[in-house]
């Protein structure tokens, strides 16, 4: 039996498994961009301020953001893919019950990052210290929205954002 160490097959080997790390570390790394809603409850308990500073004291950037009244339309057409369910209009309704602040987060694996602060969508299953816990009431109103992909995050920015809205930040 041939030891890892020995011969070229070991330095192939060593190799595969360097290039494998630094590849994980790489992504892991790779500056991200994201999208994010305060929703209109968060927004109407005053929670914007507190938000961003989670954003910002784990390392997201705002790169963009505005506050907005969702029309109907805009709402549907950005829950499009729920139309079929049956919290669809629940949700649109909760959308457009008042402003909310529309953001695009930037940051080494931002979508996961956000993610990891936002919590789980039920806020009583949340982890303590995350956004969801510590300011949404409920599945229906749970204070936040977050891509949960880079795919995703690149629809929903270009659905709220033009090229042109988006800021390169100076780390």
């Amino acid at each position: 039996m041939q030891k890892i160490t020995d011969g070229c097959a070991s330095g192939s080997s060593h190799q595969l498994i360097l290039y494998f790390y630094l590849f994980l570390e790489f992504k892991k790394m790779a500056i991200e961009r994201t999208f994010s809603i305060v929703k209109p409850d968060a927004v109407a308990k005053n929670h914007i301020g507190e938000i961003y500073n989670r954003f910002e004291s784990n390392g997201l950037r705002i790169v963009a953001a505005k506050m907005m009244q969702l029309s109907k339309e805009k709402a549907e057409g950005f829950y499009a893919e729920h139309s079929e369910r049956p919290f669809f209009n629940d949700l649109v309704a909760f959308m457009t019950s008042g402003p909310v602040m529309v953001q695009v987060l930037e940051g080494e694996g931002a979508v996961l990052k956000n993610r990891d602060l936002m919590g789980a969508t039920n806020p009583a299953e949340a982890d303590a210290g995350t956004i969801r816990a510590d300011f949404a009431t409920s599945i229906d109103e749970n204070a936040v929205h977050g891509s949960d992909a880079v795919e995703s995050a690149a629809r929903e920015i270009a659905y709220f954002f033009s090229d042109e809205e988006l800021c390169e930040r100076i780390r």
